[in-house]
């Protein structure tokens, strides 16, 4: 599913079972809840943090899920189409970063 019909088929679940889009403001909020949860898996994981037992079953996709799901929300209700603004921000990377990270000794 390209990012265009994931932007749709949000908004038709919304239609169907979700009432109407929360304010953009919540989903802010709910899109830093979504990332915290996201970090919370990562630094504990794969950081140095101690990985809880309450967290050892938490899906670390299903997180990352819930944060498309919310930006999704965000780019409808903000009227962007979230596949133009992706395929500019790529094609606006591939230009400026060609060789950049080629020549960073860090990666090497």
């Amino acid at each position: 599913m390209n990012i265009q019909n994931a932007q749709k088929a949000v908004d038709h679940w919304i239609k169907e079972h979700g009432v109407r889009y929360f304010n953009e403001l919540t989903n802010m909020a709910q899109l830093t809840e979504e990332v915290g949860e996201v970090a919370r898996i990562i630094a504990r994981r794969y950081g140095e943090q101690s990985e809880k037992e309450s967290d050892k079953d938490k899906d670390l996709g299903e997180e990352l899920a819930d944060v498309v799901f919310v930006v999704l929300c965000l780019a409808n209700q903000t009227g962007i189409n979230l596949q133009s603004a992706f395929d500019k921000k790529l094609d606006k990377k591939t230009t400026r970063d060609h060789d950049r990270h080629h020549n960073n000794e860090k990666l090497k």
